[in-house]
């Protein structure tokens, strides 16, 4: 089928391409930013359980139990497959069997004791020797599994039962046990630990090493958000341990009931309002949500105005040493040079200094102390860097040292397939994405054969309803390959846009008008998978935007046929395209 074909063929579920008004979705979108200035993320079962464990008499309890009733699996399980599914299940399973201590008679005990049973029912079968998948490489599992089997164990000893559950091949208690011991010696807590401080179980109640972050109204106005009274200010003060609703009522402990104007407990009352009962894993995450979401509508080179507001927040959100996801969060690598690639994308770039904090002998790491390493993270940071010569031709030679180290690190941990794997994401989709588009333009000849075998890969392993997809084809996952094809030259062109308008046309289905997914499952690492709405949305309307631009155009060996998306030396997005006798470019 040529491509002509594969663009005007269509089915009754299938959008025509003018349906979906890329622009107006963008500014939708930023729009929405300012709207929500905490952030627009999914709920966690992993989160919500650990809330009807430690505060049921937060505000929003009944929610919170029945969420996690109709997000159960059919097997007892709750969360995706490939070993995603231990950590969620835990949560839950030990949230019921909590609530049946507390509830031991009722109208809803069968439910919660039928759910409650059959969590621990998949809990035993992945308790057996070699069940189940390798555990992912998710932020604390480590201390989360070995806290929340003894809780169940507690249980289950309660109920009279002689069985237990035993931690997965290669896991034990040490670590947790030794975090512990120091949070009961009142020493002061690494601010990376306390977005998972609920581990720590009683010794987290009011700890005197643990320093609640306060939310300033920089993070979000009232008005935007709906509250009642200025976050920081006297009246209303609002505060975060770990930008984690868990952690804060881990912190707040037997003493949240009694005491309603603690800054931690407003906190705890103004997301559970925003979520209807359940919550997510991190909030606020204001400052990772702008950068991602800007900095792929622009490298995408949709015209969007972005209000001032939102360019003073990224920058006010990178200081010294980095800045974080959000308050009460860690300055880390990942967010600062996504803020600072997107700075520069919005015309008022900064030098990009602040990421010397994280350089390592071999690559950047996300946060000193970090256990393991991140392709994506090192990708941003090229893309920062890269972004940053690019302006500035005389900048310091460590710059261009950076960027050639970067860019063979990169190169070295490509997968023998062809695509990159990643820890914060569970998608190779869009792990290949950004290394792929980072080495492409920036990693300079040497990059290229790396580029090119992630393009083969990508092509390669397209579904064949046109979608891409790790366990099912996803209008994200879709959105991360066409990028790749599209912001890359590194195939043949009859072939890619072939498989770009199958790509284009089943991601036309799989939105509704203006670029939200109509389904959009949980792909993001946290403590369990998430959902960051706004910043899947944004590489959507990238994809929509560049395929429709290149699907529209001539085809190849015909003049006027697109080859591919570069960046002049402003950072400018253009395309080139083929003349009878030479390349030239396109404008935005």
């Amino acid at each position: 089928m040529s491509v002509d074909d594969l663009l005007t063929t269509a089915t009754a579920e299938q959008r025509p391409f003018e349906e979906i008004d890329v622009a107006a979705g963008a500014h939708e979108l930023v729009t929405g930013l300012l709207a929500h200035p905490w952030g627009q993320v999914s709920a966690s079962p992993y989160e919500t359980g650990r809330m009807v464990g430690l505060a049921p008499w937060l505000a929003g309890h009944a929610e919170r139990l029945d969420f996690l009733l109709a997000t159960q699996r059919s097997d007892g399980g709750w969360g995706a497959p490939d070993g995603y599914d231990l950590v969620p299940t835990l949560s839950a399973t030990e949230a019921l069997l909590a609530e049946l201590r507390r509830e031991p008679a009722g109208p809803g005990r069968a439910v919660l004791a039928g759910a409650a049973h059959r969590g621990v029912g998949m809990l035993r079968r992945r308790s057996r020797p070699d069940s189940g998948p390798a555990l992912p490489d998710m932020p604390a599992i480590e201390l989360i599994v070995p806290s929340l089997v003894s809780l169940i164990n507690g249980h289950l000893e309660a109920e009279g039962s002689s069985e237990r559950l035993e931690l997965p091949a290669g896991m034990n208690g040490v670590k947790l046990s030794a975090i512990r011991a120091r949070m009961a010696s009142g020493a002061e807590v690494p601010q990376k630990l306390l977005h998972a401080l609920e581990v720590v179980g009683e010794a987290a109640d009011k700890a005197s090493g643990v320093v609640p972050s306060p939310i300033a109204k920089t993070w979000g106005s009232p008005e935007a958000t709906g509250e009642a009274g200025a976050p920081g200010s006297p009246a209303e003060a609002v505060a975060t341990i770990g930008a984690s609703p868990a952690a804060g009522a881990a912190w707040l402990g037997t003493a949240g009931e009694s005491d309603p104007a603690d800054p931690v407990r407003r906190y705890l009352e103004k997301v559970v309002a925003g979520f209807g009962g359940p919550v997510p894993c991190a909030l606020p995450v204001t400052v990772f949500e702008r950068g991602w979401t800007l900095s792929w509508l622009r490298r995408a080179g949709i015209p969007v105005d972005v209000p001032p507001e939102l360019v003073k927040s990224l920058d006010d959100g990178v200081g010294p040493v980095g800045g974080p996801a959000g308050p009460g969060l860690p300055p880390d690598a990942d967010t600062t040079s996504v803020a600072l690639y997107a700075l520069t994308l919005l015309g008022v770039p900064r030098e990009p200094d602040a990421l010397w904090a994280y350089e390592t002998d071999t690559h950047f790491c996300t946060w000193h102390g970090e256990e393991g390493a991140s392709p994506t993270v090192n990708a941003h940071v090229l893309d920062a860097f890269g972004a940053y010569l690019r302006r500035d031709a005389d900048a310091v030679p460590r710059y261009a040292e950076a960027v050639d180290k970067l860019s063979a690190w990169l190169c070295g941990c490509q997968e023998a397939e062809g695509n990159w794997l990643d820890r914060w994401h569970a998608s190779p989709y869009y792990a290949t994405a950004c290394c792929s588009l980072a080495l492409d333009e920036y990693g300079g000849a040497g990059s290229e054969g790396t580029v090119r075998r992630a393009v083969r890969w990508v092509l390669d392993s397209q579904r064949a309803d046109g979608s891409w997809g790790r366990w099912e084809g996803t209008a994200e996952e879709t959105a991360y390959a066409l990028q790749t094809l599209l912001l890359t030259g590194a195939a043949g062109e009859e072939e890619r846009l072939e498989a770009v308008a199958r790509g284009y046309r089943f991601l036309l289905g799989a939105v509704a008008g203006r670029g939200a997914p109509t389904d959009a499952p949980a792909l993001w690492h946290d403590k369990d998978l998430y959902l960051p709405a706004a910043i899947v949305r944004a590489a959507i309307l990238g994809a929509l935007h560049l395929a429709g631009r290149a699907l529209r155009a001539p085809q190849p060996d015909r003049p006027g046929a697109v080859i591919g998306g570069h960046r002049n030396s402003a950072g400018e997005l253009y395309f080139t395209k083929r003349t009878n006798s030479h390349i030239c470019p396109m404008s935005p």
